[in-house]
């Protein structure tokens, strides 16, 4: 799809904007704003990650966090560069196949075609001066945005790599703010927006960010920049061949560009940025670099926002859909931040099986899914049980393969019914256990994995002692290890990233990452990588507990219990002096991140707060 003339991406919406609007139908409960997050039971296993440049999948109700291997998505933000999720250039030759252009498509106007069709040949139709002005006020909306950022660097923590520039599109909402995607302004240091017609950048702030769902909200101060601006109004989620305009700035120019499309699909699907499955639209509109965060138009108000596309496939772009928009925006103006999106804390096992219904005594026409894993700290862990039969969630019957009804003729997992609910709001489960079915009430939360799999805009954590480097273990860490990560990092680390659960509250696995060598450790080199389970006896709960119980120590030993069975023990007072020269050695400005600082003593903090300053 290559960027089109203004007008004949007029004439196309406008010729199929009286179908849109006539068969724009209230969507009924399944389809009020949520995400929809795929779910556990459609993966069986693990699979290494290839072209598909996410970390892993997080999902609502599962838990358990896999690489996925499917296709190979790519979010877009630099209009000077391609680049993957992972910063990576793309090759020219997959550019160029997401520039075909998309043949145009046009309804019958005549009132036999618009019967059958199922719409009402007397409705009122929009001309293409009503959709003239409709992409003319996405003009007025639309902005360029100008990134500075620079991300951690997870093998040397005290530092971050080296500044990059990038670039996306972003629009106007109501409230005077601009809405993005969230890659586009991940890690930033600094960001401008130019408005469409201007020279001029302003300085924006970013208000909010929601890496799940790859949204993000900018605020300018500046009142010039506001001078005859236009807010989008959100629509609703756009049916199959409904026409779209897709308006930013992507790559190959540096004025604003407006390309069309129809939705070829609405599914959940991964989100690279977020590592997430969320509902999505599939339009056949390309999604290219500089792209990401501007508007999908559908009639006068935005369908979605431009944020991905698929690899190794002809014109297959992504959009969030409005009522991921609305739940990402109600969460911050209700509570004044991003809170994310409420999950079960389940992991599921369809039930498409005869025999395997027979054995927990479903009867003939129930249906419903099998929980075959609990997060501890769910609410859902104080009242079902494993081998629970989950029958319907809020009165409406799950299927077999774990999918409820979705608007007309259409399913959808039931994931999307938990993604609806507020933080803290109740659920009610109807649940087949031991051959009887039974009713529980179950308050639904935004739960974290025991090993994140994103920490964007965070300072990375670390603790030095005696050049032991100790870190809690991050899914950011382990691709550090390079596109095949899977693969290639510490294979014991890796499986606890992807399958093991907290079991408290504020729970790490902490792990020596590396030896920063010395007389003082000569010998233990070779127990990196490895998990830190005790210091002097003690189970290490965190990064911040283990620091605590170091800088506590009043022993003359000290004594780390590694994984298997490995031992590393310090003459602590020599170790405490090998500390200060192995730091002033290598240049690293604290023995601690500034979130450790209160464990440190009175010297680290005050060393640590002038680094910060």
């Amino acid at each position: 799809m290559q960027g089109l003339s203004l007008r004949r991406v007029v004439g196309t919406v406008a010729s199929s904007i009286s179908h849109q609007q006539l068969r724009r139908q209230r969507i009924n409960s399944l389809s009020l704003p949520s995400i929809i997050p795929k779910p556990s039971f459609s993966l069986s296993s693990p699979i290494p990650r290839s072209s598909f440049h996410s970390l892993s999948t997080i999902t609502t109700t599962s838990f358990i966090n896999k690489p996925i291997s499917n296709g190979g998505f790519h979010q877009f933000s630099s209009d000077s560069a391609p680049t993957e999720a992972n910063g990576e250039a793309i090759s020219d030759a997959h550019e160029s196949r997401l520039c075909n252009d998309v043949d145009e498509v046009e309804y019958g106007e005549d009132s036999g075609q618009r019967v059958a069709l199922g719409l009402d040949p007397n409705a009122e139709k929009l001309t293409v001066t009503d959709a003239y002005a409709a992409i003319d006020l996405a003009l007025d909306s639309v902005v360029k945005i100008f990134t500075v950022t620079s991300s951690p660097n997870y093998f040397l923590p005290w530092q971050n790599k080296s500044q990059r520039e990038t670039m996306g599109s972003g629009f106007v909402i109501s409230g005077r703010r601009i809405l993005t995607n969230a890659h586009v302004v991940a890690d930033h240091t600094f960001v401008l927006v130019r408005k469409h017609g201007s020279p001029t950048k302003y300085k924006a702030e970013v208000q909010a960010v929601g890496h799940e769902c790859d949204l993000a909200i900018l605020v300018v101060e500046s009142e010039e920049f506001w001078q005859g601006m236009n807010h989008l109004e959100l629509g609703d989620i756009p049916f199959l061949q409904e026409a779209v305009a897709v308006v930013g700035y992507p790559q190959g120019g540096d004025n604003i560009s407006v390309t069309k499309g129809v939705v070829s699909r609405v599914e959940p699907t991964q989100y690279v940025h977020g590592a997430t499955q969320l509902l999505a639209i599939q339009i056949d509109a390309a999604i290219n670099p500089g792209n990401s965060g501007g508007p999908a138009i559908m009639g006068d108000k935005v369908a979605g926002v431009a944020f991905q596309n698929l690899s190794g496939a002809e014109n297959i772009g992504y959009i969030i859909p409005v009522p991921v928009i609305k739940h990402f925006i109600a969460g911050i103006e209700e509570r004044g931040k991003y809170v994310g999106f409420c999950s079960l804390g389940l992991s599921c096992q369809a039930m498409e099986n005869t025999q395997l219904r027979e054995h927990f005594g479903m009867q003939r026409g129930m249906t419903g899914v099998l929980v075959s894993k609990i997060n501890p700290l769910s609410e859902a862990n104080k009242i079902l049980k494993k081998d629970d039969v989950i029958l319907a969630f809020d009165g409406v019957p799950i299927a077999n393969d774990g999918t409820v009804p979705f608007r007309n003729r259409e399913r959808i997992t039931f994931d999307h019914l938990v993604s609806m609910k507020k933080p803290n709001e109740k659920a009610e489960l109807k649940v087949l256990r031991d051959g009887k079915e039974c009713n529980f009430v179950i308050n639904v939360h935004p739960l974290q994995p025991l090993v994140p799999v994103h920490q964007f805009d965070q300072l990375s954590s670390y603790y030095i002692f005696a050049g032991l480097v100790f870190i809690p273990l991050s899914q950011p860490f382990l691709h550090e290890y390079g596109e095949d990560w899977y693969n290639t990092s510490p294979r014991r680390l890796c499986e606890r990233a992807l399958r093991e659960l907290p079991k408290k509250p504020g729970e790490q696995l902490v792990i020596l990452s590396q030896v920063l060598m010395d007389d003082i450790n000569t010998g233990y080199e070779r127990l990196a990588e490895l998990q830190v389970r005790k210091v002097n006896g003690v189970e290490v709960d965190n990064l911040k507990h283990l620091c605590q119980l170091v800088e506590e120590c009043s022993e003359d030993r000290l004594r780390f219990d590694l994984d298997d069975d490995r031992v590393i023990v310090l003459d602590y007072h020599k170790a405490k002096l090998a500390t200060s020269r192995i730091l002033k050695r290598h240049r690293i400005p604290s023995a601690m991140s500034s979130d450790l600082l209160e464990c440190g003593g009175e010297e680290q903090q005050i060393v640590a707060a002038s680094q910060q300053n």
